[in-house]
């Protein structure tokens, strides 16, 4: 039989197993800053401009500011389900 400490153990691993694959899926996307406001951040991604929410619970590290190049990671949310 297994001792008490192996069977929390397993059980641990087994959780964050069980977390790490039910965890929303991550993107990222880099570009160039050309908007930055309280509610949004937009990049110029060649031919196309990205336009992603800005949350309160951004994280960020240094000030962003349009002409910096970034990088962004998302997830997608969705907002609405309509049935056909």
């Amino acid at each position: 039989m297994f001792s008490k400490s192996t069977l929390a153990a397993l059980l641990a691993v087994s959780l964050a197993t069980s977390a790490a694959l039910a965890a929303v899926k991550q993107y990222q996307v880099t570009g160039k800053l050309v908007e930055v406001t309280d509610k949004k951040l937009v990049i110029d991604k060649g031919d196309e401009k990205w336009e992603i929410e800005r949350t309160a619970d951004l994280k960020t590290k240094g000030d962003l500011k349009v002409g910096q190049k970034v990088t962004i990671y998302y997830h997608m949310v969705a907002n609405s389900v309509d049935e056909k």
